[in-house]
């Protein structure tokens, strides 16, 4: 006999929190090991560009991230190749050099004490947005996450690689998870590796579905109220850590290089 079917929206959320709460723990993963599998996540989600583009995460060492070597692919990243910089991108760990624009992620760094990985990417349907100068638009339900929290920089700096670049794109991002750069590509933040993963396959399904329906029609606004509540409810640390062990066991399944020990998730 069904005990629930007269219990209020509320009551199930706060339910329903519980249950994640206690189900989706912590995985088992190093940072490093994290960054291995959400440059591969990434790459098979469609976020391959040759080499552009830099993921990155911070260190347990204050004014250090860990981030991809230059030369390598999204799909050549393993958890052993990458490399440890300071904010002047100097070599701390690893071989090789860091991609020269991970500069503005200093910036980022310094000025978001919240985010903890960034993940910089000229995706496919991303890049086509930004070629229009469209800021995103958030309006269908799987993509409320990024409802209100994607920032749009119109004017085209170049090539992110100067400091003057980094001031211009951490002052647009603000306070906000994710940005669209115009003519450039796209810039997700997070807390954690598995929210900047989950946002970055996010921000590309969000970009394709707008230029779908841009071409289709108009495309018509979320309720204010309930896209927020979307929000909050999709942008939780649970389901995140949901996310990304799905994301992370499958790219374990194509690319079961990416990292040296056994996972389990």
């Amino acid at each position: 006999m069904a005990s629930t079917l007269r219990d209020s929206k509320d009551v199930l959320v706060d339910r329903a929190k519980r249950q994640m709460s206690s189900l989706f723990d912590d995985v088992q993963l190093t940072t490093r090991q994290k960054l291995a599998l959400t440059c591969r996540i990434a790459f098979d989600g469609g976020h391959d560009s040759g080499l552009a583009g830099q993921i990155s995460a911070r260190s347990q060492q204050p004014g250090t991230y860990y981030t991809q070597r230059l030369g390598l692919g999204f799909d050549e990243i393993t958890e052993d190749n990458l490399l440890l910089v300071d904010e002047d991108l100097q070599v701390l760990e690893g071989e090789g050099m860091p991609n020269p624009a991970n500069r503005f992620h200093s910036w980022i760094y310094r000025a978001r004490e919240d985010v903890n990985c960034i993940i910089h990417t000229h995706s496919l349907h991303t890049a086509a947005l930004a070629m229009l100068e469209v800021p995103l638009m958030v309006s269908q339900m799987d993509t409320t996450p990024l409802y209100e929290d994607c920032a749009f920089l119109k004017d085209w700096p170049g090539i992110p690689v100067g400091n003057e670049e980094g001031e211009i794109i951490s002052a647009a991002l603000g306070n906000k998870r994710a940005i669209i750069l115009a003519h450039h590509g796209q810039i997700v933040t997070g807390a954690t590796v598995e929210e900047a993963c989950n946002l970055a396959v996010l921000i590309e399904r969000a970009a394709r579905l707008q230029l779908l329906a841009m071409s289709a029609g108009t495309i018509q606004p979320l309720d204010p109220a309930l896209a927020r509540e979307a929000h909050d409810w999709t942008s939780t640390e649970q389901r995140s850590k949901a996310n990304f062990g799905y994301y992370a066991r499958r790219a374990l399944r194509n690319h079961p290089d990416c990292i040296s020990a056994q996972a389990e998730l």
